[in-house]
């Protein structure tokens, strides 16, 4: 009989996502010290004592130790649609999922000392930066599934797809000039001002561009703010 803790997996499992934690909390310091490019998944093994397949079988490319939170927006994003109130459109549910997580001071964001680093390592790296635009483009096609599905419609609607790169190019701004703050002026304040400026900007206009639609419109009908 499996051995089960508190949250229902067993030891086996519990070993495995142990051993990758290890493996990508070893990778983020070395390539915070070194940057990502200096780094081989060799080193990597032996920081964190283990074999280079094992490094594989748990990241197949090294981009994804670097990226190893790659589905969190996915995530929240799916959480903010699905938890909306009746007075909150699908547009407004983002606009709100950005104040919340500057308010939570959400290691996403590059607008702190803490996270800044990894924007610069990102940045300094053309595999990175090209591993990103993947990314980008990989969360924009899944944001217009969530966008339909969330006022039940297809998931090739036109009109989720067009908010769906709206919304990611806002949020992909906002990343950049927000990062760009942080760079000239430490005052968190600031910085988190011009952040959620672009977004609240952005965000209008997205919703002045598809007005019609219930993309726009709150559960009740009636067109939120």
């Amino acid at each position: 009989m499996q051995e089960s803790s508190k949250s229902g997996l067993d030891r086996r499992t519990r070993k495995r996502l142990a051993n990758r934690q290890v493996i990508s909390d070893v990778a983020t310091r070395l390539f915070a010290e070194h940057g990502f490019d200096q780094v081989t998944v060799g080193q990597i093994a032996e920081a964190a004592d283990v074999g280079r397949m094992t490094v594989f079988n748990h990241f197949p490319q090294k981009e994804d130790m670097f990226f190893d939170r790659e589905r969190e927006p996915y995530d929240m994003a799916a959480a903010a649609l699905r938890e909306r109130g009746e007075e909150t459109s699908p547009i407004e549910a983002m606009r709100l999922l950005a104040h919340r997580l500057v308010e939570e001071r959400h290691p996403m964001l590059p607008l702190f000392r803490s996270t800044r680093w990894f924007v610069a390592t990102a940045l300094a790296s053309e595999a990175l930066k090209a591993r990103a635009r993947q990314m980008r483009s990989e969360f924009e096609f899944a944001l217009a599934g969530l966008l339909a599905n969330a006022v039940h419609r297809p998931t090739n609607d036109p009109d989720a797809h067009l908010v769906a790169a709206l919304v990611v190019a806002t949020w992909s701004v906002a990343f950049a000039k927000g990062y760009e703050a942080t760079i000239r002026d430490d005052d968190m304040v600031k910085t988190s001002a011009t952040f959620l400026g672009l977004i609240d900007q952005g965000m209008r206009a997205v919703a002045a561009a598809v007005t019609e639609t219930p993309y726009a419109t709150a559960i009740g009908g009636m067109p939120s703010s």
